[in-house]
């Protein structure tokens, strides 16, 4: 294991999987890794950076379900790193199954990302490409990796070597990266319950929603679904005091009325993941 990983940080069992993934990792010359700038895919890139060196592309796909204060994060973080990084663009609402929103989304887009890499891995000459799927996904719904699985020269080095996300927060804490507590944050489709078709309008207006109610409340973990133009606004149960105050209250409010939200409502329960497949289910009730 590098000098850069502090071993002595990691539980044996942990350092003992990273060491087989690494090992996986040096079967090949060059990997192109499918960046969004979370933790996984930033730690993913790293550990790659440590083995093969130079010979890493970290690229992130920007669509219209692309957060943008992820897109922000991601140059930011690929500069922590010391990794090549680029963008590239993709029109996901080109997508018919992608639209529709059943509950199949994830596979359809998934694969149509996946393929983009996939065909820029070929013209660049990269032998594979990584994604950054965790052992602990693979417990819920998750679609999106049966595209992965059907794909050749496609990899989830996390998933396949049974590293959860509790351990990739140790690993990138191991390198001293700052970014091994950032909270997650999921695509802008996951807060458009399920059969609730998806456009750009509805996009943008989750996107924006999420910065000002970040902005305004100064909260680290934020979702907003669009409930057929009603808000539904969650935060962290530990920052849930923050939009009960009056002054923040209402200046969400305002901004989100603004955006052409018709109501919003806050989660008193707090984010959890998951939720979107509970919304799914009472929009099912009420169609």
């Amino acid at each position: 294991m590098s000098a850069d990983m502090n071993a002595a940080n990691l539980p044996d069992e942990t350092a003992r999987k990273l060491e087989k993934m690494m090992e996986f990792i040096k079967e090949f010359n060059s990997v192109v890794v499918a960046f969004s700038g979370g933790v996984d895919s930033s730690t993913l890139a790293a550990v790659c950076k440590e083995v093969l060196g130079e010979n890493v592309l970290a690229v992130t796909v920007i669509s219209q379900k692309s957060p943008s204060r992820e897109i922000r994060d991601a140059s930011k973080i690929a500069r922590e790193i010391g990794v090549i990084h680029e963008f590239t663009e993709l029109d996901i609402l080109n997508v018919l199954e992608f639209r529709k929103n059943s509950e199949e989304r994830c596979y359809y887009c998934k694969r149509e990302v996946l393929s983009a890499l996939l065909k820029l891995a070929r013209e660049r000459g990269y032998d594979v490409v990584f994604e950054g799927t965790n052992a602990s996904d693979l417990s819920g719904h998750r679609p999106g990796y049966r595209a992965i699985c059907e794909l050749d020269n496609v990899y989830s080095p996390w998933a396949d070597f049974g590293i959860t996300k509790d351990e990739i927060r140790l690993i990138a804490k191991s390198m001293g990266f700052t970014f091994h507590d950032k909270p997650s944050l999921a695509c802008l489709a996951s807060r458009i319950p399920f059969g609730i078709e998806i456009n750009g309008v509805k996009l943008r207006m989750v996107d924006e929603a999420e910065n000002a109610v970040a902005e305004i409340a100064a909260v680290k973990q934020v979702r907003v679904r669009n409930f057929n133009g009603v808000a539904i606004v969650e935060v962290g149960a530990d920052e849930i005091a923050k939009i009960l105050n009056e002054n923040v209250a209402i200046k969400i409010k305002e901004r989100l009325l603004k955006l052409g939200f018709k109501s919003v409502l806050l989660d008193l329960e707090g984010y959890k993941t998951g939720k979107a497949a509970e919304l799914s289910g009472v929009a099912k009730l009420t169609s």
